[in-house]
């Protein structure tokens, strides 16, 4: 597809290595690497965390202690795709990225036009979700926690582009041309990562549906832009939003200053407001393919 020659850029890289076998080698041996540091950074790392906190809700991320461990253990996922990139292909991570000369430019204008947007919409109604939204963290403590949350916060997104819209998408796409596997095996995958029972009960497949489709809106701009920048960009603005400004009170809501009223399983409440994040994704996504555009 014309759409899609910049996808190419990312591409070339990876073909000398595309065997299904290698990519499929590949992943297991990033999610046992990634395990194995985050087990020794718990046994060596954690004690020491937790005589500074005293707790740390490592199950819930419903502490900031506890939410930060969470999102800092995602730098293992990076490392653990660079080690077999290298080992394994031959690349770099840089390369898995893209072009410094793109993923730069590119991430900074989607941010920019991102974050426009998120103001436009904090102005237009509705001004709350039916009942008002419920504090949380202090706001005095959530500021002073704010740019470490922040680079917190990019390492997970950035973590899970890399692998996702990375690894894995360039792997497939380097061995099939059809958009059909690698923009949909990857969603399906980062989708079910997702899959929450225990907290999202009767709302579970539907939130699993809802990242499986953000899942290909990001394969697709990352195939338009030639570069991991505004898929990055994009994923940035709407967890630093969901995770450090409003989220769910059933979990992850260690780092967030307001909490939403109602809790996550909660299938009358929720499901009408999982359509307005649809819409919301849908606009960010196409605000992000007229930045790169630009």
């Amino acid at each position: 597809m014309r759409c899609y020659r910049p996808h190419e850029i990312l591409l070339h890289q990876a073909r000398p290595t595309a065997e299904v076998w290698r990519l499929a080698l590949g992943m297991v041996l990033v999610m046992l690497t990634w395990f194995g540091l985050g087990l020794i950074s718990d046994l060596v790392l954690l004690p020491g965390v937790l005589a500074l906190t005293g707790e740390a809700d490592l199950a819930g991320g419903s502490d900031p202690a506890g939410m930060a461990i969470l999102l800092g253990h995602f730098i293992f996922m990076i490392i653990a795709v660079g080690l077999v990139l290298q080992m394994l292909h031959g690349r770099s991570l840089g390369g898995l990225l893209g072009p410094r000369a793109l993923v730069i430019p590119q991430g900074a204008r989607v941010l920019r036009m991102l974050v426009i947007l998120l103001v436009v919409l904090m102005l237009l109604p509705p001004y709350d979700m039916g009942a008002p939204l419920e504090p949380n963290l202090a706001f005095g403590p959530w500021l002073a926690l704010l740019p470490v949350s922040l680079v917190l916060v990019l390492i997970q997104v950035s973590a899970e582009e890399i692998l996702f819209r990375g690894y894995l998408q360039q792997g497939l796409a380097a061995r099939f041309s059809s958009p059909l596997v690698w923009l949909l095996l990857p969603s399906l995958l980062f989708g079910m990562g997702h899959y929450m029972p225990e907290a999202a009960g009767e709302n579970a497949w539907f939130i699993v549906a809802g990242a499986t489709l953000y899942g290909m809106l990001m394969a697709d701009l990352t195939a338009r832009a030639g570069s991991l920048g505004p898929a990055i960009a994009v994923h940035f603005v709407n967890n630093v939003w969901a995770l450090l400004f409003v989220a769910s009170p059933s979990n992850l809501s260690g780092l967030t200053l307001y909490l939403h009223p109602y809790a996550m399983d909660d299938p009358l409440a929720l499901r009408p407001w999982l359509w307005v994040d649809l819409m919301v994704m849908l606009v960010t996504w196409l605000a992000a393919r007229l930045a790169i555009r630009a």
